[in-house]
Order: C-alpha cells, then structure tokens, then sequence
C-alpha cells in the first residue's frame, strides 16, 4: 500500500463512516442513470470467481495442492435471500473444494424467519476435510442465533480455538479469532497448543488483525469486513473502509518480509447501501503450494 492510500485510511467513528457511505451513495445517485442503475442493480449481483496458486515454505508435503475456497460477508436480509445463498452454495459445491472457509458477517442485522432454511442450505457444504467459520460484527446483532445457525450447519466455528486438520499422513492447523470489532480475538488461546513446526492458516473476520498475527505462529490469514471498499473510483480506488479494515483493504498481501500471507475478500453482500461499483462481490478459491 503506498502512503497516499495510508494516508486515507484514517480512523472513522460509525457516525462518520455511515455518513461517508451515504455520500459515496448520494454520489453515485448524482451520476448518470446507467451508471448508477449498474452499481445498484447489476454489480451487486455479478459474482466474481477468483483463482490463486500460493507456495509457502512451510507447508507439508502431504498438503501440496490443497484447495481452500473462502466466502465471507453474505450480510443475509439485506439484498441477499436464501434463494442466493442456495445458488452460492451449489457453485461452491460444484468447484470441490478440500475446505470451506467463511469469514464472518453471516447476517445483516438478524436471523429473521429463515435461519432454519439458512442452516438447511448451508448444510448442504460437505467438504472432506471440514467448513470452518468466524463471527463478524454484524454476526453480533443477533450471536446466539447466528452461533446455533452455523453449529446447526455443521461448520466448525473457530472463536478463538483451533483444530488439527489431518490428511495423507500429514497435518496443518485451522486456528480462528474472534471479531475484532464486536469481540475479545485471543491469538494467545487460540494458538495455544501450535507447535513449532506447525503450518497455520488463521481465520480472522477483520484484516488489520495481521499487523498482530504476523507476530504469531501463523503463516496464512483469510479475513473480509471491508468489502474491497464496496464503491471503488478509477484513479482512487475505494472510497472508505470501514475500522479493522482500513489497513489491509482488498486483495493479497505479504507482511513481515515473507513470514504471514494475508487475503482480504471483497464478501458476497453488501451492506449500509445496496450498491457495488468497480469492486465485485467475491468467492476466491486457493490452491495451496509447497514452494
């Protein structure tokens, strides 16, 4: 990131970010009909598949060409019902994944009426070696609920814990912290029992969390939270981001001179405003290399 976008990403208080999304909205509003009718009604829903190989030193032999497909920021009841989701799970299904990652941000605000046919879509994910899931801090409008969905969904949910993924005779750690913004993350416990020559991938619904995980053992963190900025300007790039995500917006990152690989994904919903523009929702699929 160079230091002009540094320099943007100062901190908002959720006053002064909800009134900079509805500025960014009103903006788009302002601009031609098209335009706006686009960011409105077509961006939104253009899923965009993305596809990454990514070698890491420390991986396992037995985990080379190991693939991981992340999904994050579905914002349920807000532009999105369980007719999308239904349709998000059969492409995720028919990519065959080796693990499900979801990173936080389930539901807008609530649960609502659907959360038992939520649970029925999303049980329909059946990975070999697991789904796995952290809150987000929209999850923690309505926790308990979003808490028993995800359970009921048979995803395990990483609040600050960790678990040992065996395959091939080899092994490498899921580990997950809870919401930065809403919640208490522990990196302490949640990578308590990591041993030293532990490969770890860390699930971590805000991306700022890597200026504090790259001094931990963790090689790989997935996290979401900003939406790559959720309206984005030619010769600008995004407008705001949101607190925990400002950071680390979008994209592929690498930190500490090699040691931590950071993935921020764009998330399927959107959030505070229906609108997306030059900033597509997102499900990336990783391909994991010793290398």
């Amino acid at each position: 990131m160079d230091s002009n976008e540094s320099n943007r990403n100062k901190k908002l208080s959720r006053r002064s970010f909800l009134k900079t999304m509805t500025l960014a909205a009103t903006g788009l509003v302002a601009l031609p009909g098209a335009t706006y009718g686009y960011a409105r009604y077509a961006e939104p829903k253009w899923l965009e598949v993305t596809e990454y190989t990514l070698s890491f030193a420390r991986l396992p032999q037995q985990m080379d060409g190991i693939k991981i497909v992340q999904f994050s920021d579905v914002h349920l009841g807000f532009n999105f019902d369980a007719k999308d989701l239904s349709e998000l799970i059969g492409l995720i299904n028919r990519i065959q994944p080796d693990i499900v990652c979801f990173t936080g941000d389930l539901v807008d605000d609530a649960v609502g009426p659907d959360g038992d046919a939520y649970a029925r879509i999303l049980s329909e994910l059946r990975p070999p070696l697991g789904k796995y899931a952290v809150l987000g801090n929209h999850d923690y409008k309505d926790a308990r609920r979003v808490v028993a969905l995800l359970k009921n969904a048979a995803f395990e949910l990483l609040t600050n814990k960790m678990i040992r993924i065996q395959h091939h005779g080899g092994s490498f750690v899921m580990a997950g912290v809870d919401d930065q913004w809403k919640g208490n993350p522990d990196a302490d416990k949640a990578l308590a029992h990591v041993k030293p020559e532990d490969f770890v991938v860390l699930l971590s619904h805000c991306p700022d969390f890597a200026d504090i995980a790259v001094h931990y053992p963790v090689d790989f963190q997935l996290s979401g939270h900003s939406h790559g900025g959720q309206v984005r300007l030619p010769f600008y790039g995004h407008v705001l981001a949101p607190k925990f995500g400002k950071n680390y917006v979008l994209g592929h990152y690498v930190l500490g001179g090699g040691k931590l690989q950071l993935f921020v994904n764009r998330g399927i919903g959107v959030s505070t405003h229906p609108v997306r523009f030059l900033c597509r929702p997102e499900l990336t699929v990783f391909t994991l290399r010793k290398g």
